[in-house]
Parts: structure tokens; C-alpha cells; sequence
């Protein structure tokens, strides 16, 4: 239908990208092109919101040489995962990336051995230490990101691909590619953060804080820039989409309440402290407590947490948060909003995976995911909000299933990482984002409202009933 009903009772949304008075007149071109319509009264007035300078130099760049560039980065992105899958494993890390040291009886390395993809043919002399086909692997993946990241540029900027139908027109993708820009390279850095994240996890089935650490804070920090990183949220909410804007906190119903009261800085500050205490080495002791008392278990705890010296590093890190937090706060505007998005984010994302991890624990009695689960769906929500993270959270059992049969049927392991699958689930989210936030949970989230935190708290209770009652069945059959 066109003219879109209510369209003229759409008014200016808090973080909204550009005019909505140009996307109206840009739509009304094109839609007169393919058919006959009447003219659009609009009544919007408002300046587009240009990226920064660095993003105008780079669109100005032919776009052949920007593939190329982005196919680059994608290689050098690729090479920092290796040296991360192998140099920083927690149980068996392993000499083989050509940027970090060679083992004991290898020969020295080369300059050669470092250039991305030829160097890992000059590597094949290893394979005697290593094992044959050893650089197979490091090879594809340094392959693999850089196509991934050239069509994930592609897919983002050139074709709109995350935008409202209606609004990935040739006319019209311009005006916002800056914005998209800047998305997809917060996109790319988070594509190589995942990679590494889930090979490790493969190999090991452990996530280390060197991956998640450095990307939740890198996360955080951009958005506190106030640089558009977050997904679109096409406007107006499930009607005919004329304009969209940043899926921020408060998305999809961007309220008018003051975030730069006292409240919004109570949150901010703790969701950064209860995930600084969430990194800590906690050892909580079941056995202690039932044996010797709750004062004893408290030692042990308090005692654990400043069992290793990693203790200084999260204390800087906490209070250098919270100075920045403040200060961005006393800044406002949308450096603040950004922040508060990402924040939220990984509150969320962090959040919902600990929850199912106490609750499926308590239930099955053996440890049901890892806590590097919990630390990678932070660091997930914070570079892409809470709403894309809780969509990545309900594909990721879909990502999992043919895989983990497949496993299970050849090796007959139960036990399987996941956190591969939260990455798989994420890059499903960022390619039909717009058909399952925009077409989908955007009006459902805006129906629920106030509903849906005890929506999920039901469904967290039914989940552990289920899985304690399944608990019993197995116990009764195979007893």
C-alpha cells in the first residue's frame, strides 16, 4: 500500500541515522517510477548524519580497491586468529603461527613464512614437528576470513542487506553508507574475535579471557565514541518501513525517558562491576560449606579470588571502567547512549547464557556450558545490543543440531562446545537480521513490552524443571 498509512505521524526517533524528509523523497522516486502514485506529504525536517571524515576518505576510494583492502585485512585478520588458536590454548598450545616463537628443534623463521596464506607453504618443512598437513587449517582460515569479509562488506554496504526492503534502493543506499561503513568493520573485528573463539573452542572446549577480555572492552570503548555501530531498526515498527535507526537499549520503543539520570549511571556501573567480579577466579565450595560451615566456605571464596595475581589486572580494569563510564556519562548525548547500548548488550548477552548455566547445572548435576560461553555472548552483546544477541542465542541450538549428530554418530562424544554454535548464531543474525528482528521480534518486543523479562524467567524455571525431571528418568533407566 502506498502511501503507507500513519506515515506522517512518525517524528524524530533519539539515535535515527538521517532525514527522514529525504528517505520520503527518495522512496516517492522510485516508487513512481515503478508505478503511478500521487505525490507524499511529509512533514520532516532534518539534517543527514555523516559519518566521520576517515569513513568519507574510504568511501571515496574506488570500490575495487576497497575489496581488495578489506580482502587484506581478512588475511591479516585471519593470521592474528591462528596465532591466537594456537599460542594462547589453555591446555595444548602449540608453536605453529609464524608470528610467535618456533619451536625448540625447528629452524629459524623466515620473513617469507609470514606473509599470509603463501607463507604456511614454506611452513610445510614443520610438518615433521608439528604433524603432516598441520598448516592445512591456519591456511583456510586465513583463506576463509578474508572472502568471508570481503562478501560481509558487500552484503553490508553495497546491497544493504540488513536494511528494510523498502529502503535498498540504489538511491537511497548512499545517503547511509557511511553508517553502514562503520557497522561492518565493528562487524569485521568481531568476525576475527569469533573465528579464534571457535577453533579454541573445538580444540579444547575452552574460550580464553585473551579473546573475550580485550573484545568486550574493545566493544564497549567504540560505542562510548558515539559512532552508529549497532543494527537498524526499520521505523516505523511493523508498518511500511520509510526510515530506520540504531538498535539501541530502548529499541523498539524508543521511550523518551532521561537515560542520563542518576538511574542510568547506577546501571551502567553495575553491569561493569558485576561483570569485572564475573571474570574473577571464584571458587565456591559446596563441600566446605556443608562441611565446616558458611564462614569457612566465605574464606575459601575470598581467599580464591585473590589466589593469582590476575586479581591486579581485573582491579585496573574496573576502576578505569568506571572512571570512563562516568566521564562519558557527565558527557551525555550519544556518546552516553552508545554506551549504555553496548553495556546493556552485554548484560544481557552474558546474562542469559549465566542463567541457563546455573539452572541447567543445578538441574543435570555435571556442568552444563562453560563460563567462556558466558564471557564470549558478553562480548557478543556488547559490540551488537541485546536484541541481535537474543536472537543469536535461539538460532544457535539450529546451528548446532546437524553438527553435533554428525559428531556424535562418528566419535559418540555427548560432550560438545558451544560456543562455536553462539558464533554461528550470530553470523545468522547479522545476514537476516532484517527479516528476524525488523519482520519479526521488533512487534513482538513492542507487544510483550514489560512482559518479556518474566517471560524469560518462566521459561528459565520450566527449563530447569524439565531438565531435573529428565535427570531422574535417566537415573531410573539406567540405574
Amino acid at each position: 500500500m502506498w502511501p503507507p498509512p500513519s506515515v506522517n505521524r512518525i517524528t524524530a526517533y533519539p539515535g535515527a541515522w538521517w532525514a527522514t524528509s529525504e528517505v520520503v523523497l527518495i522512496l516517492e522516486s522510485h516508487f513512481r517510477t515503478q508505478r503511478s502514485v500521487g505525490p507524499l506529504n511529509s512533514g520532516f525536517r532534518a539534517s543527514p548524519n555523516r559519518g566521520p571524515n576517515v569513513t568519507e576518505f574510504w568511501i571515496g576510494l574506488p570500490l575495487g580497491l576497497r575489496y581488495l583492502l578489506v580482502g587484506f585485512v581478512g588475511l591479516l585478520g585471519g593470521g592474528l586468529a591462528n596465532l591466537v588458536i594456537y599460542r594462547f590454548a589453555y591446555f595444548n598450545p602449540r608453536p605453529i603461527s609464524p608470528w610467535g616463537p618456533s619451536a625448540a628443534d625447528a629452524p629459524s623463521r623466515r620473513w617469507f613464512d609470514r606473509i599470509p596464506v603463501l607463507g604456511w607453504f614454506t611452513l610445510r618443512r614443520e610438518a615433521s614437528i608439528h604433524g603432516s598437513g598441520f598448516w592445512i587449517r591456519p591456511l583456510l582460515i586465513e583463506i576463509g576470513t578474508a572472502l568471508g569479509l570481503m562478501w560481509l562488506y558487500q552484503f553490508e554496504t553495497q546491497t544493504g542487506g540488513q536494511l528494510p526492503a523498502t529502503l535498498r534502493i540504489p538511491a537511497f543506499l548512499p545517503i547511509v553508507e557511511p553508517m553502514l561503513t562503520t557497522m561492518f568493520f565493528v562487524h569485521a573485528i568481531l568476525v576475527v574475535l569469533m573465528v579464534a573463539a571457535t577453533f579454541v573452542d573445538f580444540d579444547e572446549r575452552t574460550i580464553p579471557d585473551i579473546i573475550t577480555i580485550p573484545g568486550t572492552i574493545i566493544a564497549v570503548v567504540i560505542a562510548a565514541i558515539g559512532i552508529p555501530i549497532f543494527l537498524p531498526t526499520a521505523l516505523p515498527v511493523a508498518r511500511f518501513a520509510t526510515a530506520v535507526a540504531s538498535t539501541t537499549y530502548d529499541s523498539p520503543w524508543f521511550t523518551s525517558v532521561n537515560i542520563a539520570n542518576e538511574q542510568g549511571i547506577s546501571i551502567a556501573l553495575l553491569i561493569w562491576s558485576v561483570w569485572c567480579f564475573a571474570l574473577a577466579d571464584r571458587r565456591w565450595s559446596a563441600v566446605i560449606f556443608r562441611r565446616r560451615g558458611l564462614r569457612r566456605a566465605l574464606k575459601h571464596f575470598v581467599d580464591g579470588l585473590f589466589h593469582y595475581g590476575f586479581w591486579k589486572v581485573l582491579v585496573a580494569i574496573w576502576l578505569l571502567g568506571i572512571v570512563g563510564i562516568t566521564c562519558v556519562w557527565m558527557l551525555g548525548g550519544t556518546h552516553w547512549q552508545g554506551l549504555l547500548t553496548s553495556l546493556v548488550g552485554l548484560a544481557v548477552g552474558g546474562g542469559v547464557i549465566w542463567a541457563i548455566r546455573i539452572v541447567a547445572t543445578w538441574a543435570l548435576n555435571v556442568e552444563a556450558m562453560g563460563f567462556g560461553d558466558v564471557t564470549l555472548m558478553a562480548m557478543i552483546g556488547a559490540m551488537i545490543g541485546w536484541q541481535a544477541a537474543l536472537v543469536a542465542f535461539f538460532l544457535s541450538p539450529f546451528a548446532a543440531i546437524a553438527s553435533v549428530l554428525v559428531r556424535y554418530l562418528i566419535t559418540r562424544d555427548t560432550y560438545t562446545p558451544y560456543g562455536p554454535y553462539l558464533c554461528a548464531g550470530t553470523v545468522l543474525t547479522l545476514v537476516r537480521w532484517d527479516q528476524l528482528y525488523n519482520g519479526w521480534l521488533a512487534s513482538n518486543l513492542l507487544f510483550m513490552g514489560s512482559m518479556l523479562l518474566w517471560l524469560c524467567i518462566g521459561m528459565l524455571g520450566l527449563m530447569g524443571a524439565m531438565l531435573f525431571v529428565w535427570r531422574r528418568i535417566k537415573m531410573v533407566i539406567f540405574a
